[in-house]
Formats: structure tokens, sequence, C-alpha cells
């Protein structure tokens, strides 16, 4: 992208929330105002080298043209970019990212996040406490605003529990279960599997070879929770997920901060309502007596789009880190 002749009112800013069920993407300039956004449910591939920076701007370009269009925003100075997996699955990212965003868009700074982050910065900005990111995955990310800490994160596979893939994986053992004739099985639930999925002896083979695997197991998580009134398993899947969540929390939530730490839960699993959050809300009370229970004021996408707005300005009041928020290049002519 070029610019146009003469300046721009204030630096545009990109804003890039990559996750385990698409991506989404904000275009708008750093003086304030509501940025345009697009979004995509392919999500970015992950593979031999983890996450593809190549499948990522195979998406963002044609996304952030169109946003270009719209918003009349031609050269984003900061881009910030909130991946899923970015601690563990970022190295290509971190190398190639950067480069491509400078020669597509004129990029001056891309700062790569975890998408905790992002989450954690349109959560509670930039105070001391503790955020539990619970989507498709689950982490949860604490700072006194010097140092992260961060607990899961560690994929469908070996963590993320309490998360939606985790809810909609426990939902569907409870449903073969019930198929089998098991002990642990849910009638409900196997009638709710075999609506979305067909029949359970084809699941495996419709299932295991997806790479969105994370993104299909979640998808049965508010079967679960739709259920969970009336069924006592899908209630006690939820619970569990409860206490996961909250010992997450405790986990990275510092203790000696003044003000006083807050934590607040963000991502799709809020959706969820009472049979997920009720528990929550009582794991957390029990588990972190000595922070503040607060509402999310933003999501990841928000939170993308306010570390880009602070880095155009000159201020970025969260610690930087080689692998949670890591910044690459110069803002208004400083490293």
């Amino acid at each position: 992208m070029t610019s146009p002749a003469g300046p721009e009112r204030s630096p545009g800013v990109l804003a890039v929330d990559s996750g385990g069920s698409g991506l989404r993407v904000a275009l708008g300039r750093a003086d304030g105002g509501a940025p345009a956004v697009r979004s995509s449910r392919i999500p970015v591939r992950t593979g031999a080298r983890g996450i593809d920076p190549e499948h990522l701007m195979a998406q963002l370009v044609p996304m952030v043209r169109a946003l270009s269009t719209q918003t009349g925003v031609v050269r984003p100075v900061v881009a910030v970019v909130g991946a899923a997996g970015l601690g563990t699955l970022g190295g290509a990212l971190r190398a190639e990212l950067p480069g491509a965003l400078a020669r597509e868009f004129g990029v001056s700074t891309t700062v790569l996040a975890a998408d905790a982050v992002t989450a954690y910065a349109g959560a509670l900005g930039t105070r001391p406490g503790a955020v539990v990111a619970a989507g498709t995955g689950l982490i949860a990310v604490g700072t006194d605003l010097t140092a992260w800490h961060r607990a899961d994160g560690w994929g469908h596979l070996l963590g993320d529990c309490g998360g939606g893939a985790w809810i909609g994986r426990a939902g569907l053992e409870a449903a073969l279960r019930a198929h089998d004739g098991r002990a642990g099985g849910s009638a409900a639930l196997l009638a709710c599997a075999e609506e979305q999925f067909g029949p359970m002896p084809a699941l495996p083979g419709l299932l295991y070879p997806r790479s969105d695997r994370p993104a299909v197991l979640a998808s049965f998580a508010p079967r679960v929770a739709a259920r969970a009134p009336a069924d006592p398993v899908a209630a006690d899947i939820l619970r569990a997920a409860a206490r996961h969540m909250a010992d997450s929390a405790a986990a990275v939530c510092p203790r000696d901060t003044e003000p006083r730490s807050r934590v607040a839960v963000t991502g799709g699993l809020v959706h969820l309502g009472a049979p997920l959050l009720v528990p929550l809300a009582e794991e957390l009370a029990r588990r972190l007596p000595y922070a503040r229970r607060v509402a999310a004021v933003g999501d990841p996408l928000d939170g993308a789009v306010r570390i880009a707005a602070d880095l155009a300005s000159g201020a970025l009041g969260l610690p930087a880190d080689d692998t949670m928020l890591h910044v690459t290049g110069r803002v208004n002519g400083t490293s």
C-alpha cells in the first residue's frame, strides 16, 4: 500500500485476532473512533514450522485491502497480531511476519502477542490482575505490570483445560459412553451428538483427519451447556470446566499489588451463560479471595487495537516479553 499525497490525520493501526475459530481484523486510526472490522471463519494453519505466516498473510491481505477502501487508512504504521499458540508455535511467525507486513502494507512496527495478552489488554487495560481467555482453547495470563505469567494454553491435546474444545470433547465422550452402554454416559448428549454429527461409529473418521479439530470439538460445547440444566452429566462437565478455569486464574493472579488485582474472564465461552458462569463465579471466589472480579471491558480484538493505539502514541503500558508481547521495528522514529 502506498499513501496518497499529504499527511494522514493520525497514524493508521492494524489489529489482528487469530484464534482457533478463525481470524478477525480491524483497521482504523490511532486518534480514536471505532475501527472497521472484517472476519474469517478459517483458522490459520499450524504445520511443521508452527503457525503458518504465509497462510496468515494469504487471508490478511484481501481483508486489509477491503478495510483500507472502507476506512481510507492506506498505511497502518503499527500492526498488532494476537495469535493463539504464539508462545510455543510462533517461531516462523516471529521470523517472517514483521517483514511481510512491512512489504505489503508499509507497517513500521509489528507487535506479536499471545492471544491471551490481547485478551488481557481488552479486558483490563493496563491494570494488574489476571485474565482467563476461554474460547476454543483456554489460557490464563497475569501481570503485576513488570512481567507476564501464564498458565495452560498448551493446546487441545495437552491442555486447554476447561476451554471450548475441552468441553466439547468431554460432551462427546459422554455421548459415546451412552452409545456403548458404559457408565458415565448421557443419553441427552448422545441425541445431540447424533443430530450434529450423525451416527456415532462414524465420528472418529469425521473428526480425526481434520486440521480444524479443536474448532469442531468446541462447536459441541453450546450443546453441553444447553443440556446442563436438566442433565447431570452435562452439568458436571461444566462444573469441572469452571474448576479448571479457576485453577489457571489462581496460578497467575498477582497477590501483592496496589491497586488490588482484578480478575476477568473473556472469550466465546462467556456466551454459554449460567450453566458455566455460576459455578465459575463460585470457584473464582473460593480460589482468589484476594482479587476483585470484574467484567471484561472488551475482547481480544479490542485489546489488539488498544495496544496498537498505545504504541502509535509512544506509550506501551504492558510489559514487553520475547514470547508474550514482542515489539519489532520503530514507532515515531524510535526503536
